[in-house]
């Protein structure tokens, strides 16, 4: 065991005295050390319940004869540190909570690992620790929320942000507003539609790292905290058979998950956080991969917000491994790829039903024939750009209209809310990406103002920052390379035409390129935003969005 290297032999003694302290007994201390990685807060809704499943997680690794010992991860609500400078701190925890899991897992010599996350960054963050330390590790998550309920209808968090526009637009009173607020979210767990972490929690089970229902079984579900008692028995299974996370999250596993990305129509963060996770395992994963694999792959599901279906009904219906059986049946996933059961993808999904063709639609009978996402390039993105085309409305898939440009999401916001966009426009909010932010920001709030305000079928937004899995509409993000930089999205001006065409996958200003030369040579890089120490050590080894917004030593 790697333990032993902490806890046997007599040059050891000072840390079994040390164990001795914290109440562990030798029987325990002989058996395989098993850290639990508790994402546990009291500030994010999708891990207040987490200690609950930390719990179960211990007895199940307890009962399997192993020694469980919990240290703790740190995670951040997007939803909470949206619109303000806290989203600055978003995406750059998944770096701080992939180096710190790594710390302690080495530090301690643990034998393995069972990663409890649930929110947008700390479950791809822990997938990158896993593939770094590559010790047997098992994914629970903390589970998806209830949808909420208005007016007879369904809800989830995107209702809330675009009851804001509708409010700014006249057509929701103060009332009803507080009425969104205090239903919308109705319990703990992960926000309701297919967002960011639910996209990341389902695309585990996609990767072979969590076991069924892990991205689908609500929060609230007893058959949660059986979930996390299997995890503890798989990861001394895992131990027992030497079963690692590079044996999993191998080329073949990630682009399997980006196929099941595609019929779910996931989050385009995960195309920041596959590239990441594939670079942890060695894996240089270009963005471009997404076209030829959407190109053959089906969009099976209309979550929210792209449809009128939650993650509650995902999982009745069947849940990830039914999308996988439908897949597999056309030939579109590797089956032999190792998972977390000690199986095989195939071995795992070969009875999997899908039991609701409304809510996972039949290859036969698919929302549309191309994926979710797709990867536009251009004179504006010649490093590419993504969109989640499920969430697009069929009149804004080519759009063409004028720019209107802003340095920062905040003047974007006013200018929406105080009625400057019109039917047509193309608004650009750019120096938001990971080095221009720092920190790449979520746009949801300006792209559920256009929606809230009734210009969602006819005003598109691109950035070089990013868009939450609760965005929908036109978004186009990830511009690369950004305009801290230099890149062309900086060269735009006022009033130029931005052409945009999603099923030809482009992305143009329409000025010549000796124009756009002319521009660049006037063109002076900013003093950075930042004066927090953590964001400028960022923002000096951050790459751009297309790499997967990755850590790089210069």
């Amino acid at each position: 065991m790697q333990s032993d290297a902490m806890k046997t032999g007599m040059q050891q003694a000072p840390a079994r005295s040390l164990l001795n302290a914290l109440g562990f007994t030798p029987e325990e201390i002989k058996k395989p050390m098993v850290g639990i990685v508790s994402s546990y807060n009291e500030i994010v809704p999708g891990h207040m319940n987490i200690d609950k499943i930390v719990e179960a997680v211990k007895l199940g690794v307890a009962e399997a004869g192993g020694f469980p010992v919990v240290f703790p991860a740190i995670a951040v609500c997007d939803g909470i540190a949206m619109g303000h400078v806290g989203m600055k701190y978003s995406l750059v925890t998944r770096d701080l909570i992939c180096d710190s899991t790594e710390c302690m897992a080495i530090a301690h010599q643990f034998d393995a690992l069972v990663c409890v996350p649930n929110c947008d960054k700390n479950v791809p963050g822990l997938l990158m620790a896993a593939a770094r330390v590559n010790i047997p590790t098992v994914f629970v998550s903390g589970g998806p929320m209830l949808a909420g309920h208005v007016g007879g209808k369904k809800r989830s968090l995107s209702s809330m942000f675009e009851a804001v526009g509708a409010h700014a637009a006249g057509t929701l009173s103060d009332e009803e507003v507080t009425e969104f607020e205090e239903k919308v979210c109705p319990t703990c767990g992960s926000c309701s539609g297919m967002y960011t972490a639910n996209s990341m929690n389902c695309l585990t089970e996609a990767l072979g790292m969590g076991l069924s229902g892990n991205g689908t079984i609500p929060a609230v579900y007893s058959e949660r905290l059986k979930l996390a008692k299997r995890a503890g028995y798989a990861v001394m299974n895992l131990i027992k058979e030497n079963i690692r996370p590079r044996d999993i999250m191998t080329k073949e596993a990630i682009l399997n998950a980006l196929t099941v990305d595609m019929a779910l129509g996931c989050s385009t963060n995960s195309m920041l956080h596959l590239p990441a996770i594939a670079h942890e395992v060695g894996f240089d994963f270009d963005i471009s991969f997404a076209n030829p694999i959407s190109e053959k792959t089906p969009n099976l599901c209309h979550l929210a917000p792209a449809g009128p279906t939650y993650m509650e009904d995902l999982n009745e219906a069947g849940g990830v491994y039914a999308v996988m059986k439908e897949l597999a049946d056309a030939g579109l996933l590797n089956l032999n790829c190792m998972t977390v059961t000690g199986k095989t993808i195939g071995e795992n999904i070969q009875n999997a039903v899908n039991k609701n063709p409304e809510v996972i639609r039949p290859l036969d009978n698919p929302y549309s024939a191309t994926g979710g996402l797709a990867v536009l390039k251009g004179n504006l993105a010649p490093d590419g750009s993504v969109v989640k085309r499920s969430a697009v409305v069929e009149e804004m898939m080519v759009h063409e209209g004028p720019a209107r440009v802003f340095d920062c999401e905040e003047d974007a916001i006013q200018a929406i809310l105080g009625g400057e966009i019109h039917e047509g426009d193309v608004v650009v909010i750019r120096y938001e990406g990971p080095k221009g932010g720092p920190g790449m920001r979520e746009m949801l709030n300006p792209t559920s103002a256009i929606a809230g305000m009734g210009l969602g079928s006819s005003v598109a937004l691109i950035t070089d920052g990013r868009f939450s899995g609760a965005s929908r509409g036109a978004s186009i993000g990830h511009v690369s390379p950004e305009a801290a930089v230099g890149g062309p999205i900086a060269l735009i001006r006022e009033g130029d035409i931005v052409k945009i065409n999603i099923p030809e996958l482009t992305l143009n200003v329409d000025v010549s390129e000796e124009e756009l030369e002319r521009r660049k040579a006037e063109w002076k890089p900013r003093e950075p935003k930042v004066t927090s120490r953590y964001l400028a050590r960022y923002e000096k080894m951050v790459t751009s969005g297309n790499r997967g917004a990755i850590l790089e030593i210069r």
